[in-house]
């Protein structure tokens, strides 16, 4: 490796914006406490970051290739440390959503410029190496988020899980400044501002719409009106998508049934694999009573066995065809989520271990693959498109999986529980419910809602396993070590 520099300053940012994702999981209950949160305001904590993550993706690389690939990777970390800054300080639920979704705004400009700016420094061999450390650093920062977020919660306190992120931006700024070179796209590249507002309106009334079902009904008028701009949103998307000279994202690539199945796996994937994960975080800590650090530990069958497939699968799957790879890691998944719904009002979190385990296997199957299969699936010109495509799916559907698993859980629970105390429980507030209601009671709504949430998660995790098994028979997906895609280029590859 020519300097390690580069490398060390972009793995900074991407363990920072990864790490954010999974982190707050295990401290919802202590920030439901502490701010009086309902379980809708619990979800918008998760998904304002996840949705200005994804929303914002595409857009913030365009922007990168015209201003500066370097500078707007620096803006972004800025912001996000001063987004962080603000989570830790917050008073209440909303300054702490609003807070989240500014810190998703500074992560897409991160995320979007990290392999371009890679790709800028090294070739041949040492891109290869370089995406591999990065791939690593990836999968690490998912398998660190719920045991550290446990750590600072129970120490410190969950406002920490912010803090932490200050000195480390910090760092991040001064080394991009002093190693990284700036770089650009081709000249002649434009902005599609209509379209990225057009996404974003799309995904931001989707996932509100769910959310507030979950609380209204799906026929209420908010729900349904979110829905119907929703509806507006995309078809004003595809409208200036046809038009526009530099798309976000070529619609005739839609044709190609590979890259739809693609699409279809990297949008259910993250979704199904940890939409689920913060209400079983709830669950662990509010009904069972467990403290945030064992948590969080409890999670670890499922990052340690994706940390570990990962890295086999990076080495030893380099033949088999990237359809069997993401479709036979989806089915895993959905098995897996399947096995975790078990559970009744006197189970304990070992009776999950199974099911995190298979969706630990499934993900470790999926997550190298699905970028690689992405760009096979794509003419080479289109390449950074594509990358910056699976990506949005992912987040995107992470914060669907939120809203939508949500939604289904506190429907089960409302079966068994008034309303009002069936958002009381899901929130983090079964202490105030204890004197009203029987803990046997307790127990069992909350355990009946997670199963039906797991095995809508299970369900969709099937359904797009087998599309992609249908769909995507391109021969494999291009890896390089660890399973990092080799020329992964969200936004470094022409769009035009």
């Amino acid at each position: 490796m020519r300097t390690w520099g580069p490398l060390t300053a972009v793995c900074l940012g991407t363990f920072m914006l990864l790490l954010d994702v999974t982190i707050a999981i295990v401290a919802l209950p202590d920030m439901a406490r502490a701010l009086h949160a309902s379980l809708g305001e619990l979800q918008w904590v998760i998904d304002g970051y996840a949705l200005a993550l994804a929303a914002l993706l595409l857009g913030a690389g365009a922007a990168a290739d015209i201003l500066g690939r370097r500078r707007v990777h620096v803006a972004g970390v800025v912001l996000f440390a001063v987004a962080s800054l603000l989570c830790g300080l917050a008073s209440g639920p909303g300054m702490l959503v609003a807070a989240r979704a500014l810190q998703g705004v500074g992560a897409a400009a991160m995320l979007a410029t990290t392999l371009p700016l890679l790709g800028s420094v090294y070739q041949g061999r040492q891109r290869s190496a370089a995406l591999g450390v990065w791939g690593a650093v990836s999968g690490g920062a998912a398998a660190v988020g719920p045991v550290l977020g446990g750590v600072l919660t129970e120490g410190p306190g969950w406002r920490w899980i912010f803090f932490v992120n200050l000195p480390v931006s910090v760092a991040s700024v001064w080394l991009t400044l002093r190693v990284v070179p700036e770089s650009r796209g081709p000249r002649g590249m434009t902005i599609d501002w209509a379209g990225t507002v057009a996404f974003a309106c799309f995904a931001g009334a989707t996932t509100y719409g769910v959310v507030r079902a979950g609380a209204d009904g799906w026929t209420s008028a908010v729900p349904a009106g979110s829905f119907v701009l929703a509806a507006l949103a995309l078809v004003a998307f595809v409208l200036v998508e046809r038009r526009v000279a530099h798309p976000l994202l070529d619609l005739s690539l839609l044709r190609k049934p590979a890259f739809v199945g693609v699409m279809a796996g990297a949008l259910a994937f993250n979704g199904v694999a940890f939409g689920v994960l913060a209400y079983t975080s709830i669950w662990m800590q509010t009904v069972l009573g467990m403290s945030a650090v064992r948590g969080g530990l409890a999670l670890l069958p499922l990052t340690g066995a994706s940390v570990v497939v990962a890295i086999l699968a990076g080495k030893l799957l380099h033949g088999v065809p990237a359809g069997l790879t993401i479709g036979g890691g989806l089915l895993l998944i959905g098995s897996g989520t399947f096995c975790q719904a078990v559970l009744d009002a006197g189970a304990s979190w070992t009776a999950l271990v199974p099911g995190l385990v298979l969706v630990g296997i499934g993900t470790g199957f999926v997550a190298p693959a699905i970028a690689g299969a992405a760009l096979a699936a794509v003419p080479p010109e289109r390449a950074g498109m594509a990358g910056g495509a699976v990506n949005t799916a992912r987040q995107l559907g992470y914060a669907l999986g939120v809203a939508v698993f949500g939604t289904v859980l506190t429907s089960r629970m409302q079966d068994t529980l008034s309303h009002d105390a069936a958002h009381t429980l899901a929130g983090g507030g079964a202490g105030a419910l204890r004197g009203a209601l029987s803990e046997n009671t307790l127990r069992a709504a909350y355990a009946a809602g997670l199963n039906s949430a797991s095995v809508a998660a299970g369900v969709t995790g099937v359904i797009a396993g087998a599309l992609v098994l249908v769909l995507v028979r391109t021969p494999r997906a291009v890896t390089g070590r660890a399973g990092a895609p080799v020329e992964q280029q969200p936004t470094g590859a022409p769009r035009g």
